[in-house]
């Protein structure tokens, strides 16, 4: 049957003169139009194989097409969540009718529903898979352009250590723990979470995250300062395989209402669990690490994440910049002015 329906919905599904199946929605609850939509996809794909056309390429044949190239990105499980939230708009659309307007009014949505930084996320992965549409697979000539909102920069946000102590007071143990590693480490959350005894070599006081489970998609060194190990040895012996467990269990989140609840106890605002990371950095950064050690110890891709705590330095860059000072003592410039006075014969 070339149409039918599943729930309200009508479907289409027919065989190519290539002998390829055909089987997708026509995003209509009116017969007539999925008829009208299935008589143009017979149509397209007999002057595609007749007249030797560029076949018509549907939004779902890219994203399937693009989730199976970026199983091996760190991005992959969240553009599947993305992906899913913009069928409600493209499903079904062929590539050549997602035109500016249209991604216009998606980011509208999105931005309305949540934030313009969400939104971009979006339009971005959006423009991601059009581009990719248009340069590698060569299954459209020309792909809009997708304009992103302007977002203010964020700043860093960090607690003291006396905030640190209140927090780290107001969490149940099991929890505790976990913060308490991620604030010794500045470990990204999944990577504290996850972490797994095969990861951990206490005699050495060493711990390493395998490429597959960093942002970066490069193994990362993490030495491990007395603290940490000793939340690791209050662990020993809990699970056969992972280090963090609640009650037997691997923890498997840690943005929890317990963690929101000590949050409100310990009166500290406007801190996300990933802010741990900005305390860790900062910290190391007040007390006179420098920027490119902060770099490879927290294991930044880029030297500009790192620059952003640069400011929290103010007494060891003053160090450096009083080096130029001490070059231009003695020189004219240097010298103080002298008083004006009557001249004495």
């Amino acid at each position: 049957m070339s149409l039918f329906k599943r729930g309200s919905t009508w479907w289409v599904d027919f065989t190519t003169p290539s002998g390829e199946r055909i089987r997708c929605t026509a995003n209509t609850e009116e017969k007539s139009q999925a008829q009208e939509f299935h008589d143009k996809l017979k149509s397209d794909a007999w002057r595609v194989n007749k007249l030797g056309e560029k076949p018509k390429r549907t939004w779902d044949e890219a994203a399937l097409k693009w989730l199976a190239e970026t199983q091996h990105k760190a991005t992959h499980e969240g553009d599947k969540s993305q992906l899913r939230w913009l069928q409600q708009y493209l499903r079904g659309r062929l590539l050549e009718n997602i035109d500016r307007e249209l991604i216009v009014a998606v980011g509208e949505a999105k931005a309305q529903q949540s934030s313009p930084s969400t939104a971009n996320r979006h339009l971005a992965l959006i423009r991601a898979i059009l581009r990719k549409a248009m340069h590698e697979w060569e299954w459209i000539d020309k792909a809009p352009r997708v304009k992103l909102y302007r977002e203010a920069k964020r700043r860093i946000r960090w607690i003291t250590p006396d905030q640190a102590k209140r927090l780290l007071g107001e969490l149940p143990e099991h929890q505790r723990n976990v913060v308490l590693f991620a604030l010794a480490t500045g470990l990204r959350q999944s990577n504290v979470i996850k972490l797994e005894w095969s990861q951990v070599d206490l005699e050495r006081r060493v711990a390493w995250i395998h490429a597959d489970q960093a942002k970066g998609r490069k193994d990362i060194h993490v030495s491990l300062n007395s603290v940490a190990v000793g939340v690791l040895q209050k662990q020993t012996g809990k699970h056969r395989s992972r280090v963090f467990t609640y009650r037997g269990k691997p923890i498997n989140q840690a943005n929890t209402k317990a963690w929101k609840g000590a949050l409100k106890r310990a009166e500290i605002e406007n801190f996300r669990w990933h802010d741990l990371r900005h305390t860790w950095a900062s910290w190391l950064v007040q007390h006179g690490t420098p920027l490119n050690v902060v770099q490879e110890m927290g294991a930044w891709e880029s030297e500009g994440m790192v620059r952003r705590y640069a400011h929290l330095a103010p007494a060891q860059l003053a160090q450096h910049a009083e080096i130029v000072s001490n070059l231009l003592d003695g020189t004219i410039a240097a010298q103080p002015p002298k008083e004006k006075g009557l001249a004495v014969s």
